[in-house]
């Protein structure tokens, strides 16, 4: 019933068989359900599971996961600490413990956390790129030699991720030749890579160089008419040429194509009061 879109019906179907039998797949059957729309509730479930199959690390991975839910950050890291005691080469807690740790904003506990789980499953692509940019962010030269990795074990030439995130290690250090290098290569592995246009562009732009940047951003625009960030940045180039009507058209654009953007909003108010 549950994969077939009919959460209340099978949230029944669990609790009875639950209370007939305490197995896991039952549990972990009610827990998901709730965890969708009621997370107390899930976590109240939980926490009584938990009491009765103490041993079942994916039931503790739910509590911890409904406790995220919840905002309750604390308490989710607390019980991912409880099962990485028992077992610490569980990746899957590993990861939610690095989320965890970055909402949080301690950085250096999640690259501690992320690097451990990557040794554990060097082939895990999206954990290797995960790291590599955290490692980007922080100045860290390990992005590099991760990213050269990467780039070694991509036989297919199929990923252009490595690429950008040296781009932006360097741009994050201030080497901006080499940035605009690699992300350079980014769009040539990749021309669809948007991000990857417009950090370029951003670094032509605060280097006086708005014809070059504009240019980038048009192309962005180009590779994905709805990209809300290409049309704002292309906005700035325009407004820095003195041609604020177009610039204000363009902020509007960005607004309409993403209602979250209030810098864009803004931008556009801006212009107008001049």
């Amino acid at each position: 019933l549950n994969k077939n879109d009919l959460p209340e019906p099978a949230l029944a179907d669990f609790r009875k068989a639950w209370s007939l039998r305490k197995e896991e797949s039952y549990g972990v059957g009610i827990a998901n359900i709730l965890l969708d729309k009621r997370p107390d509730s899930a976590a109240a479930f939980l926490q009584e599971a938990v009491r009765e199959l103490p041993g079942s690390i994916y039931l503790r991975l739910l509590l911890a996961r409904s406790y995220d839910a919840q905002q309750q950050t604390d308490k989710a890291i607390n019980v991912c600490d409880e099962i990485l005691l028992t077992d610490s080469n569980q990746v899957n807690v590993l990861v939610l413990k690095a989320d965890l740790l970055e909402k949080k904003n301690d950085l250096p506990g999640m690259i501690s956390v992320l690097q451990k789980a990557y040794r554990l499953v060097p082939g895990n692509l999206q954990l290797g790129n995960k790291l590599m940019y955290q490692y980007a962010e922080t100045k860290n030269p390990a992005a590099l030699s991760l990213a050269d990795s990467l780039i070694r074990k991509d036989s297919l030439r199929m990923h252009a991720d490595p690429y950008y995130v040296k781009g932006l290690y360097y741009s994050n250090i201030n080497d901006k030749v080499n940035a605009i290098r690699l992300f350079d290569q980014t769009i040539q592995r990749d021309h669809r890579y948007l991000n990857a246009y417009i950090e370029k562009g951003k670094i032509l732009l605060d280097q006086k160089k708005t014809a070059d940047a504009l240019k980038t951003f048009q192309l962005a625009i180009t590779v994905n008419p709805a990209f809300a960030d290409a049309w704002y940045w292309f906005g700035q180039c325009q407004e820095a040429l003195g041609q604020n009507a177009d610039a204000t058209l363009s902020y509007e654009k960005a607004y309409s194509l993403d209602k979250t953007f209030i810098e864009a909003k803004e931008a556009a108010e801006r212009i107008s009061r001049k």
